[in-house]
């Protein structure tokens, strides 16, 4: 791939040490602080310019997204507003004069517009955010009119039940009382509802749209003009059971009418150019969850009148993403997950055969596609952030090097897959090794496996900036997407149901047993393991199972499946990995033998676990549980529990201070 416009890199290296040398060429964690990525992408509707978003390090608190644009004639890029203005959800009007977005400048948030070369921001209504966890895989949050004339935006109210929750004593009356977002202490579900409202721009007049019990949500103007297509979940219980439909509201009067009314789930509705048809992200089954699903989402269309309805990518038998249109209609773009790469593929609509659009090894991000044939799109590379890419026809070009002056002569590590028989001889199951540079045939490097949670997400080549780190230290990382992972067709993916800590657990360690033996110069004796949720769970789990550790790290790990599931923000998650609730048949037994809290004897692995504190995903009590389980049984055990975090840290300097805690715990212990 070609860089244009290409970025110029200037140093100086002075007279350094070898020691001095090797630091200067080999990543640091600190690193992180000046790394920046590129997250959403749109182009205007003339193709001209693409609005795009950065995403900086730098900031005392979580990540910046500020928005850019790049005049494509020149490669010149522009930042809309000044270094204090935040902006994310990038859309054009419909004559490409003025770009919309979301985000805050000069003290206020919200929806904001700018003139189309990113000058003369101005805020034009409050949009209230919600930390509800009834709210998953939502879209798009604004939507221009097809006249240009008003703007569709989702923002928060109020519900019945937020001034009872807010009093003293608070009063508890919805399941899913626990939010999704924890920022500050924010401890509970604030009970808000997102509904869709209507900016008139010339006057800045709101209208609301919707109102009631109920989330609106992904919304998408309809070429007509006439109704804006959305997502919800209108069951009669819906915080018990998570199953979003597709809707349309009538833009004049607020009438509501259904598209679909199945039991698998809806998302990312986008219109054809014609209006016709609604393209979207779909399920086929009843057990899904808030927080992921067995089953891959796969794309689907369905007429405007809710007739004829069918999969368009059932012949792609893995994981999609949200599609998007070619402006001539005759294509559907989606991302699929593939073997540990993120693919952009497109789906013809006649029912042709799929064709891949981005096949490089790593992981396309998000994208837009234009007329001419061209598609934006964000891609992260084995050796580098997501950045931003053009694909014209069969040429790539790549538009931005953001991290040029950081990782630019850095020495970074290889990334090596291959592939083993699982433990039961039914499935090949593939890893990928990352090799610290400067081994030799005779030189040793330990190995620390790092698991990805989920269970249902994958790892691949596409850059990892812990395990760089790793390797810049001298150490070699090994991930495995085990069984249960995605990217594998969903034989695969349903490969782990109710069997939890069970075969998968021994994929992990069928890896390691075949990365040690198929690489002599892995050190045998300084082994180490972490993961990160479920990868957190499957570290605790290992090290009940095996000593060949010398060192652990279970990131907010789920240690009993039992309080666990009675305690996380999304309770049906058990049910959709064991087919039914714990208090039913046995599965309460079941899940209690294979928690990692009931087997904290057969320990021995010195353990650090790391938690945030506002996690209420996998809330802290299940590392607290294990802590205490671990100091009793005579384990070495140090607990790190970060403030503001939820279910992983956001903050940059939590993140670099874990990787520093990290590996002086496996120094210690190697």
């Amino acid at each position: 791939m070609s860089r244009w416009p290409a970025s110029s890199v200037v140093a100086a290296v002075l007279a350094l040490s070898p020691c001095a040398a090797r630091a200067q060429t080999r990543l640091q964690s600190a690193d992180l602080f000046k790394l920046r990525s590129v997250g959403s992408v749109q182009f205007s509707p003339d193709g001209s310019r693409l609005a795009y978003t950065i995403r900086s390090n730098d900031g005392p608190g979580p990540p910046a997204s500020q928005l850019w644009l790049l005049e494509l004639s020149t490669g010149k890029s522009s930042r809309v507003g000044d270094e204090k203005t935040r902006g994310s959800q990038p859309a054009w009007s419909p004559d490409g004069r003025s770009l919309a977005f979301v985000g805050s400048m000069d003290g206020k948030s919200g929806l904001i517009i700018a003139s189309a070369d990113g000058s003369n921001p101005s805020w034009m209504a409050d949009i209230q955010g919600t930390n509800s966890s009834a709210l998953t895989n939502t879209g798009r949050e604004i939507s221009w009119s097809p006249d240009g004339k008003s703007i569709a935006f989702v923002s928060a109210m109020p519900g019945p039940e937020t001034a009872e929750a807010a009093g003293d004593p608070m009063v508890i009356t919805r399941f899913l009382y626990k939010p999704t977002l924890t920022e500050g202490n924010t401890r509970f579900n604030d009970n808000r509802r997102l509904h869709i409202f209507v900016l008139e721009v010339s006057s800045k007049r709101v209208r609301q749209l919707t109102d009631g019990v109920h989330d609106e949500h992904s919304i998408d103007w309809s070429p007509n003009g006439g109704e804006i297509a959305f997502v919800s979940n209108r069951e009669p219980d819906a915080d018990h059971f998570f199953n979003y439909d597709l809707f349309v509201v009538r833009v004049a009067d607020g009438a509501i009418r259904r598209l679909t009314a199945t039991e698998n789930a809806e998302y990312w509705p986008r219109w054809s150019p014609d209006g016709r048809t609604i393209a979207y992200g779909g399920t086929r089954r009843g057990l899904t969850d808030l927080e992921t699903t067995m089953e891959d989402t796969h794309v689907w269309l369905i007429g405007a009148d809710g007739g004829n309805r069918r999969e368009l990518g059932r012949s792609v038998d893995n994981r999609q993403g949200p599609p998007e249109w070619s402006p001539d209609g005759r294509f559907v773009y989606s991302t699929v997950q593939e073997r540990g790469n993120v693919r952009l593929v497109r789906l013809p609509v006649d029912g042709g055969q799929p064709q891949i659009i981005v096949g490089d090894r790593g992981a396309a991000g998000q994208f837009a596609v234009a007329k001419g044939d061209r598609v934006a799109y964000t891609f992260a590379t084995p050796r580098d952030q997501a950045q931003l890419y053009l694909r014209m026809g069969p040429e790539q070009k790549q538009l931005t090097d953001l991290n040029a002056g950081v990782l630019g002569g850095k020495e970074l590590a290889e990334v090596e897959p291959f592939t083993f028989i699982s433990n039961d001889n039914k499935l090949q199951v593939e890893a990928f090794l990352t090799k610290p540079p400067g081994t030799t045939e005779g030189s040793k490097h330990p190995l620390i496996v790092t698991i990805h949670g989920g269970p249902h997400a994958q790892q691949g080549p596409a850059f990892n900036f812990q395990n760089q780190v790793y390797a810049a230290h001298g150490w070699a990382t090994l991930m495995v997407n085990y069984r249960g992972s995605t990217g594998y067709g969903q034989a695969f993916a349903d490969a782990i149901f109710r069997d939890q800590n069970g075969d998968e657990a021994q994929d992990v360690l069928y890896a390691v047993s075949a990365a040690i033996r198929r690489n002599l110069w892995i050190d045998r004796d300084r082994l180490g393991i972490e993961g990160g949720s479920y990868g957190g769970q499957l570290t605790a789990w290992l090290i009940t199972q095996t000593h060949i550790f010398k060192a652990a790290i279970p990131g907010r790990a789920i240690i009993n499946l039992v309080s666990y599931n009675y305690m996380t923000y999304y309770n049906q998650y058990e049910e959709m990995e064991f087919g039914m609730r714990p208090h039913q048949g046995n599965l309460m037994d079941e899940l209690w033998k294979r928690s990692p809290l009931r087997y904290a004897a057969q320990v021995k692995t010195p353990t650090l676990l790391i938690h945030g504190e506002n996690d209420n995903d996998v809330p802290i009590a299940e590392s607290e549980q294990f802590y205490i389980a671990l100091k009793d049984a005579g384990v070495e055990t140090v607990m790190l529990r970060y403030p503001r975090e939820g279910h992983g840290l956001r903050e940059p300097k939590h993140i670099v201070d874990s990787i520093d805690r990290s590996i002086a715990w496996y120094e210690k212990h190697f």
